[in-house]
């Protein structure tokens, strides 16, 4: 699996009122699906992931 692929867990598991994990940044439903996800929809994910990330964390670079 490619690096892009890996799972972005951080095992800080809370969704917030919008169903976004507080840790990682994912959808509940991105979370529920990953296990069925193939690389390049996991690297898609994480792509998401991370924009929400610098959307809803006034702390991340």
């Amino acid at each position: 699996m490619s690096e892009s692929a890996a799972s972005p867990c951080v095992s800080i598991c809370l969704l917030n009122d919008d169903d976004i994990c507080v840790g990682c940044y994912r959808s509940a439903d991105e979370i529920r699906l990953w296990v069925s996800y193939q690389p390049e929809q996991r690297a898609a994910v994480n792509r998401l992931a991370a924009e929400r990330g610098r959307q809803l964390n006034p702390f991340a670079g």
